[in-house]
């Protein structure tokens, strides 16, 4: 055991990425904000102490946990760095309609609401320019979608970046922090063209290379038809405007939603195809066969198809990520390194946490990093097949078929357990039949979408890409049947509440022991990689509300039952699957004149009012003699009636300072909690005040 620690000490370096990543989580989770001094002192103190040291011969054992000890603080710094770098103005209070003229940098992935847009502003009314967001997102709805690069000039119901849906749930208004988004709203009536200033040259070429993205996923849609053409221009350039939903839902529910999103695959297909063609072209050529690296040349084409791919897709966050880690395999084939190798992936993820610390905490980096992990570790343990001499074509075809089937499975039932957690933690669904769904989309994705895909994408601009998007569009066709298949199959989906954030952790480093540690001790991670799937969850909440008062859902067993069913429904869903319950489809609270009232047998008896506005005197008795808690949206009256004296009268003052709630019955009373404190004093969780919300 002693002898497989040292061994394991000296491989110290494959731990840094993960070091380096909880350092970073840590500060995204912190309380309250951390010095940046402070954070910069640990940093350097614990460098110094690693660098003595290691001049002082210490243990490599002694050695190694100094060091991962300075990478998790210097995650920390980075992060923090990172976080005063991108700092921008947000907006106060509730939503209000405000003009805005700006231009439009990109077209982003729809919500609920349909197309947004993402614009940087140049005026915006009623806001100084210096407390005027540098960028804005809004849903342009059944408007007309404009193109990046316009400058248009619109009103909109703006506000700031939604908080969490529920206490503890995760912070969408960090996201926008570090994409220095700092209002979000919707359109309201048509927009028009503006005669701007011209915008700062680093504005006008991300608007042009959006432009030619946005232009391109256009006639890519035109080509392949309404039926595969949206899953079509989202694989090639990421825009997401024209997926039908019936769509969105078959791949999410069979466990497909991954290929919707630019990431690790698509990245491996497009670059291991340019690899794999150019390699085979050189070999073909006798001449240059004999006088040039072939495989040399070929890792070059697939690092221009990579960085090219990255371009075209937008850089999302996954993309990003994505070609990191092919970069680095390529660049490890030029300077004559194994291309797959755990400390490959090791130096691609500090790259990547270097450059954007936040992603530590983004759901989307965690599975990715934990399915490549576990993929790699596979990689090296795969036994290397004998190369056999003269073997017959019959012979030597179906041992190559029966291997790529064997590990095809393993592959995918390694990324599956690997990301598991995280889709558990994060997205409350299990995907039952994601397996087989998986593997049986596996050749298609692969052989058919991808390649004809980049081939249609190149030739499209001369018009010789309808062939090729031609067959594409069958592979995407033969895909979203696979996917509608497996979605309709019995219990394609489960539903599965959240575990305490700290189990997440547990089960993260469990994955890395199984992944990173070389020796009989790496079993230890197994048990802690189940973490998550098998600590117990605590009771349900009874009750939740909205972040602004404006709705609320009540437990009625395994199922959450909405007060206003066509209001806040994406907020109620979230905290719906978080606590493991099924959102109802039926209410037992009348709702009329902008009140809901408990009906006979509401689980919950609640009372909501969800004007902006105070109810008046007898409203507000009533809705106190037939609840035991009252929420109204509008701020508290100055005299609260004799009738609410033993009722839980929650306002607009208590949601601004508390955000969203969730109520938990006692015998000695109700029991609140808020999500507000647990966001912590953070840059990007100003609290709203009282003059805010009575003036929106």
């Amino acid at each position: 055991m002693v002898a497989e620690v040292r061994v394991n000490a000296a491989r110290a370096f494959l731990w840094t990425p993960v070091a380096f990543g909880l350092g970073a989580a840590g500060y995204l989770e912190a309380g309250r904000e951390p010095s940046f001094w402070w954070l910069g002192g640990v940093t350097l103190v614990l460098a110094a102490v690693w660098q003595t040291l290691r001049q002082r011969n210490a243990t490599r054992l002694l050695v190694a946990v100094v060091s991962l000890a300075a990478c998790g603080a210097a995650g920390g710094f980075a992060a923090k760095v990172r976080s005063d770098r991108v700092a921008a103005p947000i907006m106060a209070g509730e939503r209000v309609v405000r003009r805005v003229e700006g231009f439009v940098v990109d077209v982003v992935s729809p919500g609920a609401g349909g197309p947004r847009l993402l614009i940087a502003p140049a005026w915006v009314s009623g806001l100084p320019p210096e407390r005027t967001p540098r960028r804005i997102r809004v849903t342009i709805g059944e408007n007309e979608t404009p193109a990046p690069g316009q400058s248009i000039r619109l009103r909109a119901m703006l506000g700031p970046p939604p908080p969490p849906a529920a206490p503890g749930s995760y912070d969408f208004a960090r996201d926008a922090w570090f994409d220095s988004i700092g209002g979000v709203g919707f359109v309201i009536g048509d927009w028009d063209a503006a005669r701007l200033d011209p915008p700062p040259w680093r504005l006008r070429l991300s608007m042009a290379i959006n432009a030619f993205r946005w232009s391109l996923a256009q006639r890519i849609y035109a080509r392949m038809g309404p039926t595969s053409g949206g899953l079509g221009a989202a694989m090639v350039t990421g825009h997401e405007a024209w997926i039908p939903q019936a769509q969105t839902d078959a791949m999410r529910a069979s466990g497909l939603a991954h290929i919707i999103s630019i990431s690790g695959l698509h990245m491996a297909i497009v670059g291991g195809f340019m690899f794999g063609v150019v390699r085979l072209g050189v070999a073909a050529w006798p001449w240059l066969a004999l006088r040039a690296p072939g495989k040399k040349i070929a890792a070059v084409a697939g690092l221009v198809a990579v960085l090219g791919y990255l371009v075209i897709s937008g850089a999302p966050p996954p993309a990003e990520r994505a070609a990191i880690t092919a970069s680095v395999a390529f660049l490890a084939v030029l300077f004559d390194r194994r291309a797959i190798t755990l400390h490959g992936l090791a130096v691609a993820a500090l790259v990547i946490l270097a450059l954007k610390p936040e992603t530590a905490g983004e759901p989307g980096f965690q599975m990715s990093f934990a399915a490549t992990a576990a993929l790699v570790a596979l990689a090296e343990a795969w036994p290397r097949p004998v190369k056999e001499i003269s073997t017959p074509w019959w012979i030597r075809w179906p041992q190559a078929g029966i291997t790529w089937l064997a590990a095809s499975v393993a592959a995918s039932l390694v990324a599956g357990l690997a990301t598991a957690p995280f889709a558990m933690q994060h997205f409350n669904r299990v995907a039952v039949w994601g397996l087989p769904a998986n593997l049986a989309v596996a050749p298609l994705s692969s052989f058919v979408i991808m390649p004809f895909l980049a081939i249609g994408t190149l030739l499209e601009p001369s018009g010789l890409g309808a062939p090729f998007l031609a067959v594409a569009g069958w592979g995407i066709d033969g895909m979203v049947g696979i996917a509608n298949g497996f979605a309709a199959a019995y219990g394609a989906q489960r539903i599965v509440a959240s575990a305490p954030p700290q189990v997440l952790v547990v089960a993260f480093l469990g994955l890395m022991i199984l992944c990173l540690w070389k020796g009989r001790l790496r079993w230890i991670g197994a048990p802690l990689a189940l973490a998550v799937a098998l600590w117990p969850r605590p009771t349900p909440p009874d009750a939740w509300i909205a972040a602004d008062g404006a709705t609320a859902a009540v437990r009625s067993g395994d199922v959450a039952v909405l007060l206003r069913t066509d209001a806040k429904r994406f907020g109620a869903e979230l905290w719906a699957r978080r606590r493991g319950l099924e959102p109802a489809t039926w209410s037992l609270y009348a709702c009329e004149k902008r009140v809901c009232a408990p009906a006979l047998g509401a689980p919950v008896r609640l009372s909501l009012a969800w004007s902006r506005k105070t109810p008046d005197a007898e409203t507000l008795s009533g809705m106190c003699a037939a609840s035991e808690v009252v929420v109204i949206r509008g701020p508290a009256p100055a005299r609260i009636p004799p009738l609410c004296a033993d009722t839980v009268l929650l306002a607009a003052e208590d949601f601004a300072r508390g955000g969203a709630a969730e109520l938990y019955r006692h015998p000695d009373g109700w029991r609140i909690v808020w999500a507000q404190p647990l966001r912590g004093d953070r840059p990007w969780s100003r609290l709203l005040t009282s003059s805010d919300i009575s003036g929106g």
